[in-house]
């Protein structure tokens, strides 16, 4: 049992890791261009940095939802495979 409960853990682990380095990395890449940007026109605007991101974290969303749900639904069951036995 103590090891289903480590092996749930790692697997919770490395799907938090999974599912989230998409977005992060987009987010990242996005403000150091646009960071670039603005450092090469001298806009200081705070929304020039905030409306790109949030679309193209919305975009990805769109994009990758069907593949981060199918991923969280197969680490559900096997969770509950872990758990039952």
């Amino acid at each position: 049992m103590y090891d289903n409960v480590l092996l749930a853990f790692d697997e919770t682990v490395w799907i938090i890791l999974k599912l989230s380095t998409p977005l992060l990395l987009v987010s990242m890449v996005l403000g150091l261009v646009i960071a670039v940007f603005q450092a090469a026109t001298q806009i200081h605007e705070q929304t020039i940095t905030f409306v790109p991101k949030i679309i193209a974290i919305a975009l990805l969303l769109v994009l990758l939802g069907t593949w981060m749900l199918t991923s969280l639904s197969d680490f559900f069951a096997q969770v509950l495979t872990y758990a039952a036995g």
